[in-house]
């Protein structure tokens, strides 16, 4: 999902695009991969992955990393489900969309679907 900041600049010129946390993206000035830590006004904090320092960059020097920068820098698909890179609350968020499905499953079958021999 990509939104668009408030403070855009003309109807002529391109709003600087923003990425929401926990997307991985290139710094186009350093060639750098990094990911979104969150915004503070017209920059974006960014990281790199893993943990470290954070700093702010504006958001037109940013674009997204492909699935071959991410997984040439070692980042595996669960790790995008992070803000913070970290594999256990990647595991964590998983198994609660399991469970969501879950439980929507169960209530479908359970209480909305007509039983046997209802009549």
């Amino acid at each position: 999902m990509h939104d668009y900041t408030a403070n855009a600049a003309t109807a002529d010129e391109p709003r600087p695009m923003t990425y929401r946390p926990g997307a991985f993206v290139i710094d186009t000035r350093t060639a750098t991969l990094v990911q979104v830590m969150g915004h503070l006004g017209p920059h974006v904090q960014v990281r790199r992955h893993g943990g470290g320092r954070e700093w702010e960059v504006p958001p037109q020097v940013l674009r997204l990393a492909t699935r071959e920068e991410r997984e040439a820098a070692g980042i595996q698909a669960s790790d995008s489900t992070s803000p913070v890179g970290c594999a256990e609350c990647a595991t964590l968020e998983a198994e609660r969309q399991n469970a969501i499905i879950a439980v929507r499953s169960h209530f479908r079958t359970a209480h909305l679907l007509p039983k046997e021999n209802a009549w």
